[in-house]
């Protein structure tokens, strides 16, 4: 469903191959699995009860997932993202030590009114003050995080998310065509249908402009809403909602494409540049603080919120933006990252 996940099933399984003495379940919710428990790799997969609502689900299954972690003698609970890191006194509580992985300072989202960002901004500082270990995915939120907290700085590190090396399986060709998109005649965008990775801004520049390719749009909304509703009526020919795909469709899609781009106004570290980047997909990006701690040249950024800037970007030549796969292979190694967050765990739970 969206970076959060795609964390998970990229590092939990790489470290359950480096600790076969450890056992990693993850606590699933209900509604979103096709079955009770699943297995990737060594680690186990429980489908637990869980609401489906925009602002009470997560706090609510993590609370679930707290008590199911309790009940089965967990030592060690690691809680993902800002909203379900109100539920951390709870694990400590309980007799759990707990990892805290900060992704991304989600008040700053504009899907949410004032209310629920008071109370993601409460759920930062309560996780930051009740976790043992507290892990940021970019470097400049954990350089904010410790400015902030200056009391829990010293339990603050940063462990980037990973360049996922995605595996594409079916003909490209009948994928592409599908979908009603030509090799390099697409511009190509991944992103949840949400406000905050300015998806708007990216149509709105594509529609003034007569460039000739196509623009493919793929993700879907975590719930129904007004905004996502609002960008699907702007589908066209030349403008396309793919909606959810698989990642072995993705695949293709960002080898395929003639550009990747990024309008968001908020992110943590965006897993579906790493993707695009790892796939050697030319880049174009907003300029907002964790979309350059991806550490691309200058000339891959244009100014957050600017329409017109967007606009003047599609129209150069996607030779300008041009990446190399090895800068993401290195800089965003999986490997080293699940190598690292075992130091974590081992460290909190005192072994």
């Amino acid at each position: 469903m969206g970076g959060v996940e795609s964390h998970c099933e990229e590092l939990l399984p790489r470290i359950a191959a480096l600790d076969p003495d450890v056992e990693l379940e993850v606590l699933a919710r209900r509604p979103y699995m096709s079955s009770e428990t699943g297995k990737v790799g060594r680690v186990r997969v429980t489908a637990l009860a869980s609401p489906k609502g925009r602002s009470t689900e997560a706090l609510a299954s993590t609370l679930v997932g707290i008590l199911h972690a309790r009940r089965t003698g967990a030592d060690l609970v690691h809680i993902h993202a800002i909203g379900p890191g109100l539920a951390a006194p709870l694990a400590r509580l309980a007799g759990m030590r707990v990892v805290f992985t900060h992704h991304g300072e989600d008040y700053h989202r504009d899907k949410w009114g004032r209310a629920a960002k008071l109370m993601l901004r409460l759920g930062e500082r309560v996780a930051l003050i009740f976790a043992n270990e507290v892990i940021a995915v970019s470097p400049s939120l954990a350089v904010r995080l410790k400015a902030r907290f200056p009391r829990q700085a010293t339990k603050v590190r940063h462990i980037p998310n990973g360049a996922p090396s995605l595996s594409a399986q079916g003909d490209p060709e009948v994928i592409l065509n599908k979908l009603g998109v030509r090799p390099k005649r697409y511009v190509l965008c991944v992103a949840r249908l949400v406000p905050e990775k300015g998806l708007h801004l990216l149509v709105d520049a594509f529609s003034r402009s007569d460039d000739p390719r196509k623009l493919l749009m793929v993700g879907g909304a975590d719930h129904g809403s007004a905004y996502a509703s609002g960008l699907l009526a702007q589908a066209s020919d030349r403008i396309i909602f793919a909606g959810v795909q698989p990642r072995s469709t993705i695949a293709h899609l960002y080898e395929h494409a003639d550009l990747f781009v990024l309008p968001s106004s908020h992110e943590g570290l965006p897993i579906a540049a790493l993707e695009a980047g790892v796939s050697g997909c030319a880049m174009l990006l907003s300029d907002i603080q964790p979309n350059l701690d991806l550490g691309l040249s200058r000339h891959h950024y244009f100014r957050s919120g600017d329409a017109a800037g967007l606009q003047a970007a599609l129209a150069r030549s996607s030779d300008t933006y041009a990446v190399d796969p090895e800068h993401f292979r290195s800089r965003f190694d999986w490997k080293k990252i699940a190598a690292e967050t075992r130091r974590v765990y081992r460290a909190v739970a005192g072994r």
